[in-house]
């Protein structure tokens, strides 16, 4: 097995655009919320973090029931693999994606089923149906996908979910979901009533800008979140994370300008790099694929050394989050210095 590994970090004079992170501190009133959450931090929080289900609950037309918090969107993901899969079960799951999915199955005692991307970055969906076996006890979709940013189409989506068996349980991995400009993508939260077997997953530490704190979400039929809430570590919600996301969602409309700006600053940066010739994906997250192949590691320390600190996954390619508005000149510079170079 291979540790999973955070983004690099970045020097005192260089953009980190590795951990598609906000770059915007968080709202004031967060902050200010935190600061009386400090006071009570010799108590445990709401194991079941009650409040916060509740109000998830009505902003998604479920019941409280339906919702479980988890210590980031990662853990309620390793949660609901341990709850499904062991010795001798498959997972299936694009690739690539997210890298935790390969640690997180075997840890479980599960064995991967990777389906490789279509050659524009997409998932292959009907390639993962067709990777579904009597073994299979979970597929993994992750949209937008990361690190490539490319969303899956709702009618493609609801294709495979009509096409798997029911009592396949099918996770919608949605971390970057507010970010979603595509009028066709898939949306979980229009779907996840309709079908029992689907669990859909969400994050407050992109757009909220919360990801210090991890606390993100998961909504599907209660039989699926008491199953992962039987394999949840105990208190792993802080109570400050709670009250963080409740601040949040009372200033909610403006976080999410904050967010329209980060998508108006990724289409600017995705025009500039295709007219400089990089043929980049489509993408609906806070973040562009760079498809460097073999040349990445020796094209990501170009970059590093350039003051710009993207996430290089070699050898296909370098995810470069959007960070500061202060980046996207230094980001397209250098860019343009590595297309001319080679």
């Amino acid at each position: 097995m291979q540790p999973y590994r955070q983004g690099r970090p970045a020097a005192a004079d260089a953009f980190k655009l590795s951990s598609n992170e906000n770059p915007s501190p968080p709202h004031p009133a967060v902050l200010a919320a935190l600061a009386e959450a400090a006071a009570n931090t010799n108590r445990y929080p709401d194991a079941t973090a009650l409040i916060v289900r509740e109000r998830l609950a009505e902003r998604h037309g479920v019941s409280p029931d339906e919702v479980i918090v988890g210590a980031g969107s990662v853990s309620i993901l390793a949660q609901l693999i341990a709850a499904t899969s062991g010795a001798g079960d498959e997972v299936v799951h694009a690739w690539r994606s997210f890298e935790a999915y390969p640690g997180l199955i075997t840890v479980a005692g599960a064995t991967g089923v990777p389906v490789p991307l279509t050659a524009d970055a997409r998932h292959d969906l009907p390639a993962m149906a067709a990777a579904v076996t009597d073994r299979t006890r979970l597929v993994i979709v992750c949209t937008p996908n990361n690190p490539t940013g490319t969303a899956v189409g709702r009618d493609e989506f609801e294709a495979l979910m009509a096409s798997i068996p029911g009592d396949l349980l099918v996770l919608l991995d949605e971390a970057y979901a507010e970010f979603v400009r595509d009028e066709h993508a898939v949306d979980g939260d229009a779907l996840v009533r309709r079908w029992p077997n689907l669990v859909i997953l969400r994050t407050f530490s992109k757009a909220y800008g919360l990801a210090g704190l991890r606390i993100g979400y998961a909504i599907a039929h209660p039989a699926v979140i008491d199953a992962a809430r039987a394999t949840q570590i105990p208190l792993s919600v802080t109570g400050a994370a709670q009250t963080a996301v409740l601040a949040a969602l009372d200033h909610e409309a403006e976080l999410l300008q904050t967010v329209e700006a980060i998508v108006e600053r990724r289409e600017r940066v995705v025009a500039g790099l295709r007219e400089q010739g990089w043929r980049i994906p489509q993408s609906e997250g806070n973040f562009v694929w760079l498809a460097t192949g073999q040349a990445t590691a020796a094209i990501a320390e170009r970059f590093t050394e350039a003051g710009i600190v993207g996430r290089a996954f070699p050898p296909e390619g370098i995810r470069v989050s959007i960070g500061e508005e202060e980046s996207v000149p230094k980001l397209l510079q250098i860019a343009g210095q590595v297309v001319r170079d080679l």
